[in-house]
């Protein structure tokens, strides 16, 4: 049974890379900081709602002094459309605060460091670690991820965290970075939540879930 998990993950690594060659993250950034506030506005929100808001954000606040320079509800009012704009906007303040008073003004490099900064977990640390640093420390796990991975039989886990302890026993280390960017990529073309078309994808033949499968 493992040995046929292995098989249909490396099925499925391969033909996501071959489909999605230019697959990526969709948050726009410049350095790791501007990630991590673009990963924190993310959480219930698109990233093109996020890439819109951060065009202008990323312009008046250039850095985590600017972000802890004004009131909370100034800062409310400028990510008010990424939703959840109070939290959001307290994390962000309280992260700034703490890169600056424990990090030198820089977004540490160690899960272990990120994790301590406001409304960053797993996923958020994840995304900062793999593309603004290059370091693979886990399988970012969000609802595209999640739900192929569950229709794909790759896991039967509910919890990002248990999906993404499964997901890194499955997929190899050196594709732990990319595998979320491939997953994400098929899950917005084709793997719809509603309505997959299963009659287009690359992975109908391997997948349990699929209406299309032989």
């Amino acid at each position: 049974m493992e040995n046929d998990l292995r098989k249909r993950t490396s099925l499925v690594i391969r033909r996501l890379k071959r489909a999605y060659p230019d697959a990526h993250c969709a948050l726009v950034h410049s350095n790791a900081f501007e990630l991590l506030i673009a990963t924190i506005l993310s959480a219930q929100c698109t990233d093109a709602r996020v890439n819109i808001v951060t065009a202008e954000l990323f312009r008046k606040y250039r850095g985590p002094l600017d972000f802890v320079s004004v009131s909370q509800r100034e800062l409310e009012r400028d990510i008010h459309s990424t939703g959840f704009f109070r939290n959001k906007a307290k994390n962000i303040q309280a992260a700034c605060r703490r890169i600056i008073e424990v990090y030198n003004g820089e977004v540490p490099d160690t899960m272990e460091d990120l994790l301590t900064l406001g409304g960053v977990a797993r996923k958020t640390a994840n995304v900062v670690m793999g593309n603004a640093f290059g370091i693979a420390s886990g399988v970012v796990v969000d609802t595209h991820v999640s739900r192929i991975s569950q229709r794909l039989g790759l896991t039967n886990s509910k919890t990002p965290e248990k999906i993404e302890n499964d997901l890194a026993e499955l997929v190899p280390k050196k594709h732990w970075v990319m595998f979320p960017h491939w997953m994400i990529s098929h899950g917005r073309s084709i793997c719809d939540a509603r309505k997959p078309r299963c009659s287009e994808c690359v992975l109908a033949d391997i997948c349990p879930s699929s209406s299309n499968r032989p």
